[in-house]
Parts: C-alpha cells; sequence; structure tokens
C-alpha cells in the first residue's frame, strides 16, 4: 500500500538569536566577487532602493516540522522587506515574516558537490527542494562559472521548469524588468565567465570600471564639442561681426555634425544675414 508523504508544516519564524549560523569558509576568490559585481551594477543603474533586499551567502530562513533550516544562496533579490529599526542589522532573513518571498535566487555551481540541484525532501533538505517546495522562489538561476552555462527555471504549479534563453542567450526577469546573461572577459585581474545585466532595450549595463571610462570618454567628447564651438565662434565673428544672441543660442544647440558644417560653410559668410539664412536652412 502506497503511502502519501505528509506536506511538511511550516512557520515563519525569525531566526533565534542564539542560533548560530555556519561560518563555512568561501570555496574560491570569483564567487564572492561574481555576486557582489551583480550588486554594482544595479546599484549604478539606480535599481536598488531602500525596500530591497539584496544579499549573497546570507541565509534564508524557515522551521519545517520544528526544525530551524537556514539555506545561503549565492545571490538573491527581495523586492520589498519590512525596514529594521535604527541601529539593527539583519543577520538573516525569513520570508512572510520580514517581508516577500525572494523573487530571484541563484546558486554558482560548486566544484565539490552538486547540492545546487538536490531535491533532498528530509532534513536539512536540498537547496532546490527548499527553494521550490518550501520557500517557492518564482525564479531560481544556476550559473556554471567553468563553462559559463546558465540555467533559469520559473515556478509552474508548485514545480521549476526550465526557461529557454532568447536568441542573444539571455533570460528575461519580468519581477526586475531586466535581462540575465553570460559575458565572456576581464575583471579584478580575472579573465572567466561573468554573469551580467541587460536592460529592457538589449543595453548592457556597466559595472564600477566600465561606467568611469564612460564617464570619461563622454567629457572627453563633450571638451572637444565645446573646444570646436569656441573656435567656430572666434571664426564667425571674424568673418561677420557681432553675432545676434537669438543666432549665438542657435550655434550653441547644433550637433556636432551641424558644427562640422558650419565650420566648412562659415567662410562664405559676408554678414550676419548669411549665416542666419545657413541657419534656417538646417531647419528645413
Amino acid at each position: 500500500m502506497n503511502q502519501t508523504k505528509a506536506e511538511p508544516i511550516i512557520r515563519w519564524e525569525k531566526l533565534p538569536d542564539e542560533f548560530q549560523l555556519p561560518d563555512d569558509p568561501v570555496e574560491n576568490l570569483y564567487h564572492p566577487l561574481l555576486a557582489a559585481i551583480l550588486r554594482e551594477i544595479l546599484e549604478l543603474a539606480g535599481f536598488i532602493n531602500n525596500s530591497m533586499l539584496i544579499a549573497s551567502n546570507f541565509g534564508l530562513c524557515a522551521n519545517v516540522d520544528g526544525k530551524t533550516v537556514v539555506k545561503a544562496p549565492d545571490w538573491f533579490y527581495v523586492p520589498s522587506v519590512f525596514p529594521v529599526l535604527p541601529g539593527v542589522i539583519r543577520r538573516s532573513y525569513t520570508p512572510h515574516t520580514e517581508g516577500e518571498v525572494p523573487a530571484v535566487v541563484m546558486e554558482f555551481l560548486s566544484e565539490k558537490e552538486q547540492g545546487e540541484y538536490s531535491l533532498n525532501p528530509r532534513y536539512p533538505y536540498g537547496k532546490w527542494y527548499f527553494y521550490e517546495q518550501i520557500l517557492q522562489v518564482p525564479i531560481y538561476v544556476i550559473f556554471d562559472p567553468a563553462s559559463g552555462s546558465v540555467e533559469m527555471r520559473s515556478l509552474n504549479s508548485g514545480s521549476y521548469t526550465l526557461q529557454q534563453p532568447d536568441a542573444n542567450g539571455r533570460y528575461w526577469i519580468e519581477s526586475m524588468g531586466l535581462f540575465l546573461g553570460v559575458w565572456y572577459g576581464k575583471k579584478s585581474e580575472i579573465t572567466n565567465y561573468w554573469l551580467r545585466w541587460w536592460d529592457s532595450s538589449g543595453n548592457l549595463l556597466p559595472w564600477g570600471e566600465e561606467k568611469v571610462q564612460q564617464s570619461l570618454q563622454q567629457g572627453l567628447q563633450q571638451g572637444l564639442q565645446q573646444g570646436k564651438l569656441e573656435l567656430i565662434m572666434r571664426q564667425l565673428t571674424r568673418q561677420v561681426g557681432t553675432i545676434e544672441p537669438t543666432l549665438e543660442s542657435l550655434i550653441n544647440n547644433l550637433s556636432v555634425a551641424d558644427l562640422d558644417q558650419l565650420s566648412e560653410a562659415l567662410f562664405d559668410f559676408s554678414d550676419g544675414s548669411d549665416l542666419s539664412s545657413w541657419l534656417e536652412g538646417l531647419k528645413g
């Protein structure tokens, strides 16, 4: 006679203060760096607000059949959590009691074990089972740094279903409004596969070093454009005399391409009316 296993009794109790969290050493330098970069990119993009919880190797807790269960994903995202009192630092997170269920949980494959795929339904429970059946996390991502492969599963009718990437090999995460994908290159002297974020238009969101480089390049371009504008204004003044404020305002708002055209055309101007006619021609 087949006996149906009883559903676990789940209580969403905060972790007792005396509970000793495991203090396992990290497996390598890459995993913490990968998790930190995922957060860094979101911070630079202005995605993170005070109501969110984004963490790595941080305890997600539940009391299952009278036993405290803690899993510490490599990375997770909770859209909304209840605030803590000033001066209080979270040491763990219990869904429902302290806020919403995590919307996304990520695990980076370990060289030592394959616990990320464990469906063990008994204490201390497999990671997969805990995220799927206990916490019921909508999105579970498993990333293999060695091969750069990503598996994203979504919760459908109580079970995880493997999702397919788009034509660019990326996965759309609706709750975040972002794509998740893999990028290969160098970061912090490590050349490897990295998980990265793309916005809804398919633009890669930069991390810190890239953001600085973009800002420097943008500043350089703006400086070059300003220098070109000042040179043209001096040449125009020599060519046609004092320039009316309305015309000067139009020139200040010209694009780089239009400034290039003006730098060639200005030598044919004899007075301000020629400049005015040329600017009017741009509108047409």
